[in-house]
């Protein structure tokens, strides 16, 4: 037959043929095994990774705790310096405490503040103990002992009648002419007509986005006060304020916009979808200035695209600190905004990566704790002095990591966890290391995390939004809650002052009302208390 190979004759040269071809088919066999079983220990492994990536983010620590000394069960060396309990990072450099510290919680009875008023409550011996049991006669009284205690009286409602006097003209009167009746004018209210008062506003504000307390909870609070107040009402109160104060916080984020330095990032808010059986997700963004515009924005949209930052931030120029997020693509596109991206989250998918790749987890955890090291000791420096300190520092430790993510992205397996890890950190290399180049950038974007907490623990009471106003009214409301709380103002006092006179407040005049200028203002009116002894 053309084009057939001949077999050999020999019969012993056969059987050494076939000896060969079955050896090697063997071989292919067990390699094929082999390779099955390491993409069956891969996937496993991988799938591992993801189910305790869920298990953890639901039910686990939220601290990522790491201790240096770990890096002993694989047989690295440590440098004797990282021993030190200062060098332990928690949650992305956080000084971590590994002993119990004595009176941290400043347990056991303190002593009670100055401020509140002291009513006297008298305790006298009855009159059968007054006689002196031994002889009879009458003692009289030598001093006192005096012991405070705290006590708690119900928050109580007032009406307020506002009593608007008439005027009219007698003579005109007498002599049936027209007469001119004129009545006081009521002064604007944060409501026209409304029902609630600027301290009652403010009460429900900071309940509902300071305190997290659903609307349904305050109706039955207030029911318990003998007053009804239904909670449809309450929504249509939080509109009408977000509504009046909207200028104030388009003032606020004026000011965040002239920032050198922006701290952004976004978290779901549920909304109502009529219909569909289940809620959309929202998105409530946080926009942070810096020390020069201290204000913490918040911003409402019915989605997560790209269209939310670029509006907010259309003419904004300086460095953008948020996370990978590729909405914010189109904005460093420009060229006018820096990119600035955050040690926190490239140092948590090395955390997430540990239980499948503990070795190099925890070798760059622990070259992570170096450079939060550095950052320790240039928290107090000026800007200048912290710059210095991490171009000395700092960046030699950012060349040794990146050395160490080259050498070990060649050799790690594709798409473990560790993979994903170092392959995050080399995407994002030049933005990582933005923050060593400027005194004022912050390593990290944990303050913009921490402004989405009260929205994150608020979430879980009032579970979502009615429709996307509402979530709009929720962001406004945060905005002033949260930046009267950032310069430690009482956001419920800051809110009563703000609803009651912004009414009758020129829109040029509404800087008075930011909440740094606001709570310097307070502190110059307010006597200062006498120091606790």
């Amino acid at each position: 037959m053309p084009g057939a190979t001949e077999l050999p004759d020999d019969p012993v040269l056969l059987k050494r043929l076939l000896a060969e071809q079955h050896t090697l088919v063997d071989r292919i066999k067990a390699e094929a095994a082999d390779q099955l079983e390491a993409l069956r220990l891969r996937m496993e492994a991988e799938k591992k990774a993801e189910i305790d990536a869920i298990l953890r983010r639901f039910y686990g620590p939220k601290s990522e705790r790491f201790d240096p000394r770990q890096l002993l069960l694989f047989g690295l060396q440590v440098d004797a310096t990282s021993l030190d309990e200062a060098s332990i990072a928690e949650e992305a450099g956080e000084p971590l405490t590994t002993r119990r510290v004595r009176n941290r919680h400043k347990h056991g009875r303190q002593q009670l503040p100055d401020h509140l008023p002291r009513i006297e409550v008298e305790h006298d011996l009855a009159d059968d103990e007054k006689p002196c049991p031994c002889c009879g006669e009458m003692r009289h009284r030598i001093g006192k002992e005096v012991s405070e205690q705290l006590e708690y009286l119900p928050a109580s409602f007032q009406v307020l009648r506002h009593v608007r006097h008439t005027y009219a003209c007698k003579r005109c009167e007498r002599e049936a002419t027209a007469t001119p009746i004129t009545t006081a004018a009521r002064p604007p209210q944060p409501i026209d007509k409304g029902l609630a008062g600027p301290g009652l506003l403010a009460y429900v504000i900071t309940s509902k986005l300071g305190d997290h307390l659903p609307l349904y909870r305050l109706e039955h609070i207030f029911e318990r006060s003998g007053v009804g107040v239904a909670r449809s009402t309450m929504c249509a109160w939080l509109q009408a304020a977000a509504e009046l104060v909207q200028p104030l916080v388009s003032l606020m984020a004026d000011r965040v916009r002239l920032s050198r330095v922006i701290h952004a990032d976004e978290t779901v808010a549920p909304v109502q979808a009529p219909g569909t059986g289940r809620c959309r997700k929202g998105r409530i963004w946080t926009y942070i200035g810096d020390h020069r515009n201290p204000y913490i924005v918040y911003d409402y949209t019915p989605d997560r695209t790209r269209a939310g930052p670029s509006n907010w931030l259309s003419d904004y120029k300086g460095y953008l600190q948020a996370d990978a997020y590729g909405g914010y693509d189109g904005i460093y596109h420009k060229g006018e905004v820096t990119e600035v991206a955050c040690w926190a989250h490239a140092r948590r998918k090395f955390f997430d990566a540990k239980s499948t790749d503990g070795r190099r987890s925890a070798q760059m955890l622990a070259m992570v704790g170096e450079i939060y090291d550095v950052e320790r000791q240039a928290r107090d420096l000026s800007e200048v002095a912290r710059l210095e300190l991490r171009q000395k520092q700092s960046v030699p430790i950012l060349d040794r990591i990146k050395a160490w993510l080259d050498d070990e992205g060649r050799v790690v397996l594709p798409r473990s966890p560790m993979a994903g890890a170092i392959g995050y950190a080399l995407n994002q290399w030049d933005a990582l290391c933005i923050y060593a180049t400027q005194g004022f950038l912050a390593i990290d974007n944990n303050a913009a995390e921490r402004a989405l907490k009260r929205v994150a623990i608020g979430r879980k009471n009032w579970l979502f939004a009615g429709n996307d106003k509402a979530g709009g009214t929720a962001a406004t409301l945060y905005t002033l809650v949260a930046s009267a709380e950032r310069h430690g103002a009482d956001p419920q006092r800051y809110l009563t002052s703000v609803l009651a006179k912004l009414p009758t407040t020129p829109e040029d005049d509404l800087a008075q009302f930011l909440p740094d200028v606001w709570q310097a203002d307070a502190a110059r009116e307010t006597p200062p208390t006498a120091p606790t002894p």
